[in-house]
């Protein structure tokens, strides 16, 4: 069985193409169906949802690479913002992998695994609650992204809001405020300067 929620977010978090488009008018109401999301949650994803559908795809997809590729504290690749370049990335990469081959996911040769729309389509995989603390694992840095967007007022904060709304532990968000609003590295290294992040702890196999 598939959690369509964490499916469609991640379908929304991912570069715009003419089938993205097309799945825009009946994303709201596979997340109204399953009823993981809050109600105001689902209305923000819809506030999103009619924003992009009014706009050109070749406007949406720079807009995208823009925001995603070349702004440093809204990547989607969550390992970055802790650990950068540096080689505890690669293995924190293979962990990861291993992870998604154990439970059945078969990625992408394009993809890495620690973007974040792959992950939640492996959390679609997962039972509701055990994907709600998987999500938990990145949820701080998942919360920084958000916390960057709201403060560039860019529409993709509302698909974070949702995100963070599903996660078993909730961040501090005011925090997360924060540290986005203080973050002025002197130099690439500094802005890596929190532990990796473990998802060894996250109970994938409890009974």
């Amino acid at each position: 069985m598939m959690l369509k929620t964490y499916k469609t977010l991640a379908l929304l978090l991912s570069y715009p193409q003419e089938e993205l488009q097309q799945f825009l008018a009946e994303a709201t109401d596979i997340l109204i169906s399953e009823k993981l999301l809050p109600t105001d949650e689902v209305q923000k994803v819809a506030a999103f949802i009619d924003h992009f559908a009014r706009e050109a795809l070749l406007e949406w997809q720079a807009h995208y690479v823009q925001l995603f590729d070349f702004g440093r504290s809204t990547s989607l690749h969550l390992f970055e913002h802790v650990m950068g370049v540096s080689k505890d990335r690669g293995q924190a990469m293979v962990d990861l992998l291993e992870l998604y081959n154990q439970n059945g996911l078969q990625m992408s040769v394009n993809e890495l695994p620690d973007y974040l729309p792959v992950f939640l389509e492996f959390l679609s995989t997962q039972p509701a609650d055990r994907a709600a603390e998987l999500l938990a694992s990145p949820i701080d840095i998942i919360a920084r992204i958000g916390a960057a967007l709201a403060e560039k007022d860019n529409p993709y904060h509302q698909i974070f809001s949702a995100i963070i709304s599903l996660s078993a532990v909730q961040p501090d968000l005011a925090k997360a405020r924060e540290t986005v609003r203080n973050q002025k590295p002197k130099h690439r290294d500094a802005e890596y300067d929190e532990p990796p992040v473990d998802f060894s702890n996250s109970c994938i196999n409890c009974k």
